[in-house]
């Protein structure tokens, strides 16, 4: 009979499964299962007791592995068998530090254990123990402490809701954008938004910007968006340059800026700052920027219809009351925001410092989003 493998809570689990990187717009589901406890350490259980080593004790003193497992390196890299299951014991003794921490695993990457402040890559650690000096192992011991003593993390606000349009409420309808075609200077044509295949984007793109132009689109969009809210909200319109300096990013030179602000003051307002690049900025709320197109290089190989598409789903999302902001988070006062889309498409949410604003405005956002904690209203609808 083989050795048991209950050093730590709950039953062992295999690994989650590796989840793709990069996502932020998803559809509405169930997450990933929290593993806390992944099987596959017992062969470092019997090695410990041969060393003389209790298992035990190395599994809830986390100090004692680390200098453990450092005079233990060269036989850890002799036995891949044996270096796996060092790292994965070492992981659930991590996992163990924090009611918060857990195991997560990404597409075409090692395994890492934490929580979302902070993950450390265990077999990673585990090899560069072997080599280690005395005070890079004090200060790994310190890091792993210190993180195990932070303030349990804020769970993730709910998604807001949405509200749907009411019956005979009008609708919404994009301009017609203009149909223009695209060539790299040797003379060929540039499909924007289907440029690179399976291979992925040349190294190179990332720092071209050939045709920003293609962007220009978004200002008939911005303004037709506008139009709408003004015309089925009750809101009030200024427009006016001197708006732009309430957004955080600087965008270059500003062509336009025109801020809605619903009557209605538990509801988000609406900044849009239309850009000489060209290009379109929105602030949302009262501490989120969101820049339409993010990112204009020809490696993103974004169009004007895939940029408008977020655009829309931001702007008539905070419309409909599917916007919700919070500040302070956690240790760090991070701010931090989420939007679930009226046509129920997709969501979205960030986090992390803000942007670099006064005490004096970080303080009003503070007072401000107390008073609209759960998520903006949605904006009322002109003659109710």
């Amino acid at each position: 009979m083989g050795t048991s493998e209950d050093m730590f809570e709950g039953e062992p689990a295999e690994l989650p499964a590796p989840m793709p990187r990069g996502t932020a717009l998803y559809r509405p589901g169930p997450g990933p299962a929290v593993v806390r406890h992944v099987r596959g350490y017992a062969p470092f259980v019997d090695f410990c007791a041969d060393q003389g080593a209790r298992p035990g004790e190395l599994a809830a003193d986390p100090e004692q592995l680390i200098r453990f497992l450092r005079t233990s390196g060269p036989e850890l890299a002799g036995d891949g068998t044996l270096g796996e299951a060092a790292a994965i014991f070492a992981g659930n003794t991590i996992a163990r530090m924090r009611a918060d921490a857990q195991w997560t695993a990404y597409e075409a990457a090692p395994p890492l254990v934490g929580n979302r402040n902070k993950q450390f890559e265990v077999g990673r650690l585990v090899d560069r123990l072997r080599d280690a000096d005395d005070a890079a192992v004090q200060g790994l011991v310190a890091v792993l402490l210190d993180w195990a003593r932070d303030e349990p993390e804020e769970p993730p606000q709910m998604p807001p809701l949405p509200v749907p349009p009411e019956s005979g409420q009008p609708r919404y309808v994009r301009p017609a954008l203009p149909t223009e075609t695209y060539y790299t200077r040797e003379g060929e044509l540039i499909p924007y938004g289907r440029h690179w295949g399976a291979g992925g984007p040349d190294p190179d793109s990332y720092s071209v910007d050939s045709h920003p132009e293609r962007f220009a689109g978004l200002h008939a969009v911005a303004r037709a968006l506008i139009d709408h809210l003004t015309a089925v909200y009750d809101v009030d319109v200024q427009d006016d340059p001197v708006l732009a300096e309430e957004l955080l990013m600087r965008g270059g030179e500003v062509l336009q800026a025109v801020k809605l602000t619903p009557r209605d003051s538990g509801a988000a307002s609406l900044t849009f700052m239309l850009t000489g690049y060209p290009g379109v900025m929105v602030h949302a709320g009262v501490l989120h920027d969101f820049p339409f197109p993010s990112c204009g290089c020809d490696a993103c190989d974004e169009t004007v219809e895939t940029v408008a598409d977020r655009l829309e789903m931001l702007v008539l999302t905070v419309a409909a009351g599917g916007y919700s902001e919070r500040y302070p988070v956690g240790r760090q006062r991070w701010s931090e925001y989420a939007l679930t889309a009226v046509d129920g498409s997709g969501s979205e949410s960030g986090r992390g410092e803000p942007g670099p604003l006064t005490a004096a405005r970080l303080h009003d956002a503070e007072l401000r989003l107390r008073e609209a904690a759960g998520g903006w209203s949605p904006w009322q609808l002109r003659g109710n």
